[in-house]
Formats: structure tokens, sequence, C-alpha cells
């Protein structure tokens, strides 16, 4: 069945055996652990390690999976989600050379799971993006083909702000594209880290991608998004997104989970479904992130035994 669980980079604050115990406590199944390297955030919800993979020897491993045990609450991925194709190569080549090493981190874990962004150069078209997205990719999924990993790409446009206009940071946003990259990749270890969220703000069907997709999605968001139609009817589809649009727990926007859920299930899916807090009205203090999750866990666990 499916599992609930919520992505650790709300709780930047508490240690992995703080956030492990808090989903124990509230009922989770699992966690999507943050693994980004030790710096200073460059934008929220980024810069977040709960699991640090330089200093991850076999003290440390076992010191997790003792962890993992104790409270029962497994890990669904490693998370990282950087620009590996950014126009400034020094962050492209920083971002490539750590998800590297999150792959070889996640085979010593014994995970089978790593999620992260494509990344875009977004001064550029689609089409002048592929050489670079085909020439840095291909090397990462065959080493995940090499370690056994799925490797699930979120399909976060990452368009919201000024700084990433015209293109978005994240290339891999529709279906279209999505077919494009697995024909150029076809790795069965490449697919999808799947949010309906996205889909809505884009004025698109977030059900049908997965019945058409289900063989690639290895992981799963549980965020919803609310459209304030008079902020879009006055700005327009081509305003920054967060002029129109606002990110929500589940339950309090577009989605409609139970037929979310249904179409998941009826697919087949059976992997983890992790709740993505970016709600602005839950952040105000470390209690109030927590019960965030606490609320989310009350709403999904509707849908699944």
């Amino acid at each position: 069945m499916i599992q609930l669980g919520f992505a650790s980079a709300i709780v930047p604050e508490l240690t992995l055996e703080e956030v492990l115990t808090l989903a124990a406590e509230i009922g989770y199944d699992c966690v999507e652990v943050m693994c980004w390297p030790v710096s200073k955030a460059e934008r929220r919800y980024a810069g977040i390690t709960h699991i640090d993979i330089s200093a991850l020897g076999a003290p440390e491993i076992g010191d997790i999976h003792a962890l993992v045990d104790r409270t029962g609450v497994a890990i669904s991925a490693l998370g990282y989600y950087p620009n590996c194709l950014s126009p400034d190569e020094d962050e492209a080549s920083r971002s490539v050379e750590h998800l590297r090493k999150l792959l070889h981190a996640a085979r010593q874990l014994e995970l089978s799971r790593v999620n992260t962004f494509i990344g875009r150069d977004f001064t550029k078209s689609v089409d002048d993006n592929w050489p670079r997205l085909l020439e840095t990719w291909r090397p990462l999924v065959d080493l995940a083909d090499q370690l056994d990993l799925k490797i699930g790409i979120e399909n976060c446009p990452m368009l919201f702000s000024s700084d990433e206009w015209p293109g978005g940071k994240n290339i891999a946003t529709s279906p279209a594209i999505w077919r494009r990259l697995f024909e150029d990749i076809p790795s069965p270890n490449l697919g999808l880290n799947y949010d309906p969220s996205h889909m809505v703000w884009q004025q698109m069907d977030y059900l049908k991608p997965i019945r058409d997709f289900i063989d690639r999605i290895s992981h799963a968001h549980a965020k919803d998004v609310r459209l304030d139609r008079h902020r879009l009817d006055e700005v327009g589809i081509l305003a920054h997104p967060l002029e129109y649009h606002t990110p929500k727990l589940p339950g309090l926007g577009e989605v409609d989970w139970g037929k979310f859920f249904s179409t998941l299930l009826d697919a087949g899916y059976r992997g983890p479904l992790c709740v993505e807090v970016e709600d602005r009205a839950y952040e105000g203090s470390l209690e109030s992130r927590k019960d965030s999750l606490r609320q989310s866990y009350r709403y999904l666990k509707n849908f699944v035994p």
C-alpha cells in the first residue's frame, strides 16, 4: 500500500533522530531526508542537511540503520534539489558532484531512491538546453543503473521569482518534455517524483500523467495549491506564478485528493507519498510547522488503510 511520509525540509532545526521520532509520533511511515551540502541556504527549503553524506562512514551508517529500526520510520529517499544545468558552471559542477556522492550514499544506506531536479539554464529554450542536459545526465543515470537506484525528478518548474525567469530552473515540467527525456535517456531508473500541485497552476490535468507515466513514478509528493482567480485575472499567466497561486497543505487547495489516491492505486502505485509543506500560513514557528505535518497526516490518512 502507499506509504505516507513527509519531506524533512520543513523542520531544518531538528536532528535526523528528532525528525524520525516526530514522524513516528504522528504516525507517518517514512521520511524523505534532505541531504544538501552543509552550507547556507540560497532559497527557502534548500540547503537543509539531515544526513551529512560527507561524513558518512560505517559508524554513521550503523547509527542511521539503528534509528530507523528503533522508530519504525523508513527513509523513502534522499533528497537534493539543485540546478545541475545552471548557467553558472561552478554551481552546476558542484551540484553534479554532490549528486554523484548522494547516489553512492544511498547505496551505502541500502536505499533505492534519490530525488532531485534535472535543472535548466533558465536563459535558454528547451531545445537549446537539450544537448547539455544529455551530456550531464547520461553519466548520472549510468551511475544510477550501476548502483540499482531510482532517480525521481520532481516536476516543479522552479520559475517562481524574478531570478528564475523566463525559463525556470528545472526543465522536467510537462508530459511532452518527460516523453522526450525518457526517449533520449531510456533507463527505467530515471523517473518522476510526481507532485500534482505543479500541474494545477500550469492549468494541466494532474491525474492523466499518473496513468500515462505510472511505470516512471518512483516517489510522489503531497502538496496542494490554491489558485487565486481574481489575482490571475488581474496579472495574467505571464506574471510570476506566486502572484496568483499559493502552495497549501493537502486538502486546502485545488487537488481532489480522493481522485488522486484512487488514480494512483488503480494505476498500481504502491510507493511513498511524502507531504511537502510550503504553506506560509504554518511557518511562524517550529510548533506550527509540526502542526502542519499533523494536520496533513490526519487528512491524508482518510485515503489509505
